[in-house]
């Protein structure tokens, strides 16, 4: 079957549409990373103490398989949505409130059964909302423009651990002042997306149904074979990046004993972003100028795989400070870029929010095995270094098999 990217009547998006998708973006990544970084390992480490990496990966494995499940069901459902609140909107307005709630309801848990019930409420509702917000894209970008609207989101992805972080760190302090405030901008940023936007036109869905929940985590790999390697790329430099990120507090507290682990941190995610704002956008546009997204999906991952290396042979604070700015460098290209990509061999273009969440399951199934897979590395196997030696490895591998992509140049 051939991409559904071969088919774009879409006239040109406007720098203002692109502002609001932006800013939507923004809001949603702040409610990942700002608890995901900062909130939950501090909360966790006060519950369970020394087995911190034990509950932590329980917490974010269990919400992670939460996710998996909301992407593609929310996706279908709103392929199948025909309200006149619109096909995308109506997700993306009610997966932020949900979303909203289950922050707003985290600091008050004093179990890691409690903190594993509302980060699932909070990540069924942030994975509602990014099904929307994904699916908008190819509705209404045309191909050419998909690199740049591809690396303006990615920035707001970069931005928002920032920001997130910073929120939690510098502006307010206290577990219930931290959830709050992250989980009330979660809706407020979408806000104007949803009310200043036009959605895109319905056209023709397919039905909802029962049996048709199974259909929304599945699809052809005989048929459509890119879509197939698109998702097994994301997968692996997903993985490598669920086992590197996870435990990073914890590297610069217990490993490189950073006297100020949460500060430094912080200041980590500043180099990294300001280094992924100098390649994400500028990226993204060379792709579609030139039309070629393979080459720099495959060097972005290499790239990123060097600030892995480095962590694990210079795990100082100065290695750190240098591995962010690769990193960053090499992830700003990938975000764009290889969405872009992905957006070109999606199997249908009336699934295309159903099949953009089967591709989350790639960016959220890592955050179930990689704490699995990291935490007996870091306990039992040789530690941080060779959690990182590994993490190269598979980043590699999710580099080299965008090779077997054919369709796309």
């Amino acid at each position: 079957m051939t991409a559904v990217a071969a088919t774009q009547p879409q006239a040109r998006v406007g720098n203002g549409w692109i502002a609001l998708l932006s800013l939507a973006n923004l809001g949603l990544w702040m409610g990942y990373f700002g608890p995901l970084q900062v909130l939950l390992p501090n909360q966790v480490e006060d519950i369970a103490g020394a087995q911190k990496t034990t509950a932590l990966g329980i917490v974010t494995g269990v919400g992670a398989l939460v996710a998996v499940l909301a992407g593609p069901i929310a996706g279908a459902l709103s392929d199948s949505t025909r309200l006149r609140t619109g096909r995308r909107h109506t997700w993306i307005a009610s997966g932020a409130v949900v979303g909203l709630a289950g922050l707003a309801l985290l600091p008050h848990q004093h179990t890691v059964a409690g903190l594993t019930v509302w980060w699932c409420v909070a990540q069924a509702g942030l994975n509602t909302m990014q099904a929307g917000l994904t699916a908008v894209v190819p509705d209404r970008t045309p191909v050419r423009q998909r690199g740049l609207v591809s690396g303006w989101v990615g920035l707001t992805q970069s931005l928002g651990v920032v920001a997130g972080v910073l929120l939690v760190t510098a502006v307010v302090t206290g577990l219930v002042s931290g959830y709050l405030l992250i989980g009330v901008l979660v809706p407020l940023t979408a806000l104007p997306f949803v009310l200043a936007t036009p959605d895109p036109p319905v056209g023709r869905t397919p039905r909802f149904t029962a049996a048709s929940l199974w259909s929304s985590f599945r699809f052809s790999v005989r048929r459509n074979p890119d879509f197939a390697w698109a998702w097994a790329t994301r997968f692996l430099v997903q993985l490598g990046n669920a086992m590197a990120t996870l435990y990073l507090l914890y590297f610069l507290r217990d490993r490189v004993h950073y006297e100020h682990a949460e500060d430094g941190l912080a200041i980590l995610i500043v180099v990294y972003t300001a280094a992924t704002v100098l390649t994400v956008v500028a990226g993204g546009v060379l792709s579609d100028r030139s039309g070629r997204r393979k080459p720099s999906v495959i060097v972005s991952g290499y790239v990123m795989a060097l600030a892995c290396l480095i962590l694990a042979v210079w795990p100082t604070w100065t290695g750190a400070l240098v591995a962010a700015v690769v990193l960053g460098l090499g992830f700003g290209v990938y975000l764009s870029v290889d969405q872009a990509l992905i957006t070109q061999v999606l199997p249908t273009e009336q699934d295309r929010a159903r099949d953009l969440g089967i591709i989350n399951i790639a960016n959220s199934a890592p955050q179930v095995l990689g704490p699995a897979l990291a935490f007996p590395i870091v306990a039992y196997l040789g530690g941080y270094t060779v959690l990182y030696v590994i993490v190269a490895g598979v980043t590699v591998l999710g580099s080299v098999l965008v090779t077997r992509i054919r369709a796309i140049a």
